[in-house]
C-alpha cells in the first residue's frame, strides 16, 4: 500500500513554500518518523517525516515552490528499499542561466592564424571582441591549429599575451599626410564580460518575507534613532565574580543579553510609550513584556520572542535565549515563538559592530541595537580613565514615541547597566 507524503500544514496564514531540500533518495528504504525533507515558508523552516516504514518514491524535486498538503512523495509501505547512508541535504535547484546556444548565432568567419590555417572564431571570442574592441586575428591563438580561445583573449586584455601585428586588408584606406600627422586615438575601455563570473540563485521564502518586513518598516513609520554610550565595567565585574557559581547552579552561563532585557522591561515599565504599536488610528499599549532576540542564521533574520521577561529571572532569560539560538540555527524554530513580540533587542556586537541604525521590526514601536565592547578612553572625576564602552541605538516610531521618550528610555537602560543592583530593587 502505497503512502502519500504531503506538505504539511504551518499555520492559518501560510499556504505555501519552497521545498529546500531532500534528506533522503528515491528508492531508500525509511522508517516511521525520518526526517524526508525541509520545507521553508517565508516565517519558518520545518521538516516534514515518513508516517510509515518502507521504500520512498520521490515525485516533486528539492528547489520547487509548493503548497501545502500537496503530494511531494509516496512510501510503499512494508517494501524494502536501498539502505540509505548518513542522508544529505540535496542542493537547490537553480535556474539554469542562458547560454550562448540558446540563441544561434551567425556562422563565424574564418580568420588567419599564425600557422597559416583558417580556424572559427567561437561564440566566446567574438562576444569578447564585439564587447572590447579586440580583434582575435591580432592574437595569438594557443588552441588547436592556432585557433584563438577565450583565454588567448582575455590575456590580451591583460597585457599578458603577445599581440600580433594584423597587415591592413584590400580594402583598407591607406594613410593621409593629415591623418599620420594626428595624434594616435585612445585606446578602448571597456568593462570585461561577467560570464562565468556570477551565480545565480533563487530567494528563500524566509529572505523574501524578511525584505517585505524590512521595506515595510522603512515606508509605514516615522523611523528614527537615538545614541548613547554605556559603560560595561560594572556588568564585567558582576559576571566575572558569581559567572561560575552561576553556572554551577544553573548549568548555563552568565551573559549579557539577560542584563539588557531586564534592563529594557524596567525602563519599559518607566516610559509605556515603548511598550506600545499603532492600530488604525489607536494606541495600543502592552502590559506584558514579550522581548524578541533577533537570532542570524545562515537563511536569515530571526527574531524569536521570550514571553513574560518581566516573571523570569537572569537564568532562565540566559536558557531561553540560549535554546533560540541554537534551534533557530537548526532550523526548529517553531512560528508561534515568532509571534507576538513586543520589544526587539539586537546584539551587532557580536558580530563586531561599532554602530548601526536597526530597523523596526513592524508592528513594534522600538528597537534596541547593542553593539561592540571597545576599551575607550573617558573623563570620570576630573581624570581620564579608560573604560570598556558600548554604544546603544535605539530605532523608533516617531508617531508614537516622541524625542524625549526614546531618551530617557536609553538613559534608564544605561543607568541599570552601570549600576545592575538597580535591577534588583527596580529603582
Amino acid at each position: 500500500m502505497a503512502v502519500e507524503v504531503k506538505i504539511p500544514p504551518m499555520g492559518e496564514s501560510i499556504t505555501g513554500g519552497l521545498l529546500a531540500a531532500w534528506l533522503v533518495k528515491s528508492g531508500d528504504a525509511v522508517r516511521k518518523g525520518q526526517a524526508l525533507f525541509s520545507y521553508e515558508t517565508d516565517k519558518v523552516t520545518s521538516e516534514g517525516t515518513a508516517e510509515v516504514d518502507g521504500k520512498i518514491t520521490i515525485a516533486v524535486e528539492a528547489g520547487t515552490e509548493v503548497l501545502v498538503n500537496q503530494v511531494v512523495a509516496s512510501i510503499e509501505a512494508g517494501a524494502a528499499g536501498n539502505a540509505s547512508s548518513a542522508p544529505a541535504p540535496a542542493a537547490p535547484a537553480t535556474k539554469a542561466a542562458p547560454t550562448a546556444a540558446a540563441t544561434p548565432a551567425p556562422k563565424a568567419a574564418p580568420v588567419a592564424t599564425k600557422s597559416g590555417a583558417a580556424a572559427e572564431v567561437s561564440p566566446a571570442v567574438r562576444r569578447l571582441s564585439a564587447e572590447t574592441g579586440l580583434d582575435p586575428a591580432g592574437v595569438e591563438g594557443s588552441g588547436k591549429a592556432g585557433r584563438v580561445t577565450k583565454g588567448d583573449m582575455l590575456a590580451a586584455l591583460a597585457g599578458q599575451a603577445p599581440i600580433r601585428a594584423v597587415a591592413p586588408t584590400a580594402t583598407s584606406a591607406a594613410p593621409t599626410s593629415s591623418a599620420a600627422a594626428s595624434s594616435a586615438p585612445a585606446a578602448t575601455v571597456s568593462i570585461p564580460s561577467r560570464d562565468g563570473r556570477t551565480t545565480r540563485k533563487r530567494m528563500s521564502p524566509l529572505r523574501r518575507k524578511i525584505a517585505e518586513r524590512l521595506v515595510q518598516a522603512k515606508t509605514e513609520t516615522a523611523m528614527l534613532t537615538t545614541f548613547n554610550e554605556v559603560n560595561m565595567a560594572p556588568v564585567m565585574e558582576l559576571r566575572k565574580r558569581h559567572g561560575e557559581e552561576f553556572l554551577k547552579k544553573y548549568g548555563v552561563k552568565l551573559g549579557f543579553m539577560s542584563f539588557f532585557v531586564k534592563a529594557a522591561v524596567q525602563a519599559m515599565k518607566e516610559v509605556p510609550a515603548i511598550n506600545a504599536q499603532l492600530d488604525g488610528e489607536d494606541i495600543v499599549e502592552n502590559n506584558f513584556f514579550d522581548i524578541g532576540v533577533a537570532v542570524g542564521t545562515d537563511k536569515g533574520l530571526m527574531v524569536p520572542v521570550v514571553r513574560d521577561c518581566d516573571q523570569l529571572n537572569f537564568a532562565g532569560i540566559e536558557k531561553a535565549i540560549g535554546d533560540f539560538g541554537k534551534r533557530a540555527r537548526d532550523g526548529k524554530i517553531q512560528l508561534p515563538e515568532l509571534q507576538g513580540g513586543v520589544f526587539t533587542i539586537s546584539n551587532g556586537g557580536i558580530y563586531g559592530s561599532m554602530l548601526s541604525t536597526p530597523i523596526l521590526n513592524h508592528p513594534q514601536a522600538a528597537i534596541m541595537g547593542l553593539h561592540n565592547i571597545v576599551e575607550r578612553p573617558v573623563a570620570e572625576n576630573g581624570q581620564v580613565v579608560i573604560r570598556p564602552i558600548m554604544y546603544l541605538a535605539l530605532s523608533y516610531d516617531h508617531r508614537i514615541v516622541d524625542g524625549k521618550e526614546a531618551v530617557t528610555f536609553l538613559v534608564k537602560v544605561r543607568q541599570f547597566i552601570e549600576d545592575p543592583q538597580r535591577l534588583l530593587f527596580g529603582v
